[in-house]
């Protein structure tokens, strides 16, 4: 089995983390909003609580990206600080909740959107997109990585033009003001606010993308850490300018309720021909997002396979470094979820299952960092313990409204988990920790002090 190329250098890694975040939440989700929060200036403030926790988060997975540098993501985390078990679940729910399943919610959007601009069948094209995107990735590491690049510096070129012409068109009749009110800290007080937060924190998902290849990343202790803070900083960014420009361009009487926000807000800046401009912008915005959960999710896969708690050809890669099995089985999850649409039920428990994943990887950090104090950190969390507060408290208080609004199926799923939970820790037996590669400067940080010769020295 070979090891895995470092194909990946900071811009690819950045553009990974930015691709997989912005997808259609940041177009659809604000009219649902806007229905319960009608101030301006508390929706503004409600995306940039969403960028910090985010963020807070980003500072946590840095940490521990930099002290196990292995591709996986929460499944390498949670296997080193939980055990196999809880680290096996979590890794059949990032590829399955977190990548396959809305790879066809994204490919199944964007045979939609294209058939908006061009007559052709919505489902062949998903099919068609999802088969072509997965064979780069499948054979050629490096292929992949710059059709990412290329797809996601098009979707941010794209979104920055959309932005700029809103931010100079007059403000429509009737919309929201951004400035504070009077009502404003009612607003940021009300359920509803808490209950947007939910809505937020799935249009922020996907800011720890980059730790699911982090083997393939050039210097990964050092990259990975600055990929995940400037990809999560870029979008922060990018969404509170979208949403200014959508407060800004559509009356408050059509935003609050409304879905498809993005559409309707291109259709008050450009007209006639705003319908079919916002849907092929959202097409080549799909492509990217596709493209980037093909390249991160089979990873998953393939650090299971090594470790030996899946087929061991998943984990095989080819002479151009693609774990090309991993994302043929990757590729094979998501065209029976395109072709069946059964994906519809996982997506609705999707939201709840990765807040639940990323609060245990952040209560894990803390776990570590007391069990194994002298593990090298080559990145530690600035401010500490102030980032894993905030983000364990603000997921924490997310989890409890989803379940508060949803009970049934929410304490089903958790029950579901706790049983095959409690089964595979019987079957699987606790492994040492593996070997961490450091840099020179952590052999050097961690080395013996004078006087004590290290194990296996001569006498």
């Amino acid at each position: 089995m070979s090891a895995p190329a470092q194909s990946l250098d900071l811009r690819a890694a950045t553009l990974l983390v930015v691709a997989n975040m912005i997808g259609t939440g940041v177009f659809t989700t604000l009219g649902l909003q806007a229905a319960g929060v009608q101030d301006g200036a508390a929706l503004l403030l409600l995306w940039l609580l969403g960028g910090l926790v985010a963020a807070c988060g980003a500072l946590v997975y840095s940490e521990l990206a930099a002290a196990l540098p292995r591709s996986g993501g929460e499944y390498i985390y949670l296997t080193r600080c939980y055990g196999p078990a809880l680290g096996v679940i979590t890794g059949w729910i990032s590829a399955t909740v977190g990548f396959a399943a809305p790879v066809a919610l994204a490919a199944m959007a964007f045979g939609r959107y294209a058939a908006t601009v061009v007559p052709v069948a919505p489902t062949p094209t998903a099919v068609l997109a999802v088969v072509l995107i997965a064979a780069l990735h499948a054979f050629d590491v490096a292929l992949g990585a710059r059709f990412q690049v290329l797809a996601t510096l098009l979707k941010v070129f794209a979104i920055g033009l959309f932005c700029a012409v809103g931010l100079l068109s007059p403000a429509a009749p009737g919309n929201l003001p951004v400035l504070p009110s009077a009502g404003t800290p009612a607003a940021l007080l009300s359920p509803a606010f808490a209950l947007s937060l939910v809505y937020v924190s799935y249009a922020y998902s996907g800011w720890n993308a980059a730790t699911y290849v982090a083997a393939e990343v050039r210097s990964p202790q050092r990259l990975v850490p600055r990929a995940l803070l400037y990809g999560t900083g870029a979008v922060t960014l990018i969404y509170l300018v979208l949403n200014l420009v959508f407060l800004r361009s559509v009356p408050l009487a059509d935003l609050a309720g409304t879905v498809e926000v993005g559409a309707l807000s291109a259709a008050y800046l450009f007209g006639d021909t705003g319908g079919r401009i916002i849907s092929a912008m959202l097409a080549l915005l799909l492509l990217s997002t596709i493209s980037a959960m093909l390249l991160a999710g089979p990873r998953v896969f393939a650090a299971m396979a090594a470790d030996g708690h899946m087929p061991s050809l998943l984990g095989a890669r080819n002479r151009r470094g693609a774990p090309t099995g991993a994302v043929f089985f990757s590729l094979t999850l998501a065209l029976a979820l395109i072709l069946s649409g059964t994906f519809e039920a996982v997506l609705g428990f999707a939201g709840f299952t990765l807040m639940l994943s990323s609060l245990l990887t952040v209560l894990g950090a803390v776990r570590l960092r007391r069990r194994e104090p002298r593990l090298p950190r080559p990145f530690r969390i600035p401010w500490y313990p102030g980032p894993p507060l905030v983000y364990l408290c603000l997921t924490a208080a997310s989890l409890l409204v989803v379940t508060w609004s949803n009970p049934w199926p929410v304490m089903t799923g958790v029950g579901v988990l706790a049983v095959l939970w409690w089964w595979l820790h019987r079957r699987l037996a606790p492994v040492d920790p593996a070997p961490v590669d450091t840099t020179a400067t952590d052999r050097r940080r961690t080395k013996p002090p004078a006087g004590i010769k290290p194990p296996g020295a001569g006498l």
